[in-house]
């Protein structure tokens, strides 16, 4: 079919987006007050795809919603969107804005009501009010659009940022432009989430959530203790979910994102990315789990698992794959960074490490590797040890770090 007439066929839309639970209500852009959690609908079952609610936002969001870093070439993600998926993250630092130029012809293709987008501004250099704003225009821009549904600040590592005027500034004078307010987390999330609870200027977190964050053994599988609960990662979920804060998980294929051959570990024909996913919204505080879909094999194998749970086999599944692996994956926890004398970003350098190894992204590995290198270069790194001490999992977090230097620098 000719790229034209694929077009006016989505244009016209399916059943399932004619189907698909969409908030169509007036963009204010308001700070919602903290109150009792409203009751409703939480789940919703239309055509092959889930719908849970995002917190207080009352978006209804496919559970299997869409990462933009990057996107699939266009005729996979309009047929990603025509099976249900109604739930895209953009950025302006995804595929050099191209990501947010394919969501725009998206919308010019499907019309804009049929998808909800979690657009994001970063904060970096010397950044101000002003720069926010212009960075937030730029988007709109390339988007094709007048608003965002989510206007959400990008990697917030330092709490007291979630309050700062230049950022609260900026919200004031884009008000019209977005919905609601949220934000993605990579690292300190301990105390980073509370502050955006606490303050009750957020209406949804984005938070990195998978398996490896498991919390129940198997009696003959040796894994490790309840990582959710000493790790307070079930008291950050638990905290949000009781302000009504939304929450989606990010990072949710940890094996990694390249998806290579894992045979070895399947259930009854089902692969271990389906249980990865299955794990993740086996979590219904969970709105959706975000995931990047490349290729037509992906799509069949993400989008099937909607509203299927786990079997006894599948999790049995997931306990050997965390087993023989764990000694190698990175939470980022943020510890060993808060425990370096030197204030080196060991964090940073192990989540490029991840992007090189695990996700075959190779320029962004260099990217990350770079600036954190730049906030504190490697050579000040006195190899005390503290950083390994500081980790809750053993890692050999200097070996990381020199495997990054070696590979990255």
């Amino acid at each position: 079919m000719k790229r034209r007439d694929a077009l006016k066929k989505l244009a016209a839309g399916t059943a399932v987006l004619a189907a698909a639970p969409v908030l169509s209500g007036p963009r204010s852009g308001t700070v919602h007050s903290r109150g009792q959690v409203p009751s409703g609908v939480a789940r919703i079952r239309k055509g092959n795809m889930n719908f849970r609610r995002l917190g207080r936002t009352g978006l209804n969001i496919s559970e299997i919603a869409l990462g933009g870093s990057p996107l699939p070439d266009e005729r996979l993600l309009f047929q990603l969107v025509e099976r249900g998926i109604n739930y895209i993250d953009t950025s302006d630092s995804y595929e050099n804005g191209n990501c947010e130029r394919k969501v725009g012809r998206l919308f010019k293709a499907l019309g804009r009501d049929k998808i909800h987008i979690h657009g994001r501004f970063h904060l970096q250099g010397p950044w101000t009010e002003a720069s926010i704003i212009a960075s937030v225009e730029r988007s709109l821009r390339r988007l094709e659009t007048d608003f965002v549904d989510i206007l959400g600040i990008h990697g917030v590592e330092n709490p007291d940022h979630l309050t700062d005027d230049r950022i609260l500034g900026a919200y004031e004078k884009l008000k019209g432009k977005y919905r609601f307010r949220g934000l993605t987390c990579h690292v300190n999330q301990h105390t980073v989430i509370p502050k955006a609870v606490e303050c009750g200027l957020y209406d949804m977190v984005q938070i990195g959530y998978n398996v490896f964050d498991i919390q129940e053994t198997e009696n003959n599988v040796r894994t490790y203790s309840d990582y959710l609960g000493e790790s307070g990662i079930r008291k950050l979920i638990d905290l949000c979910h009781g302000q009504d804060v939304g929450i989606t998980a990010m990072k949710t294929l940890k094996v990694g994102g390249r998806r290579q051959d894992l045979g070895v570990y399947k259930a009854g024909g089902l692969s271990i990315f389906q249980s990865m996913i299955k794990w993740v919204l086996e979590n219904e505080k969970i709105a959706a789990a975000v995931i990047e879909i490349m290729n037509e094999q992906e799509m069949a194998e993400d989008l099937a698992v909607s509203g299927k749970g786990l079997t006894a086999a599948e999790r049995k599944m997931l306990h050997d794959h965390i087993a023989a692996n764990v000694g190698e994956y990175c939470h980022l926890c943020g510890s060993c960074q808060s425990a370096c004398p030197q204030g080196l970003r060991t964090a940073d350098f192990s989540r490029g490490l991840a992007y090189r190894e695990s996700y075959a992204k190779a320029d962004r590995a260099r990217a990350t590797f770079a600036a954190a290198a730049s906030a504190a270069p490697l050579s000040d790194c006195r190899d005390c040890g503290a950083c390994e001490r500081a980790c809750p999992y053993g890692l050999q977090v200097r070996e990381r770090i020199r495997r990054a230097s070696l590979d990255l620098s």
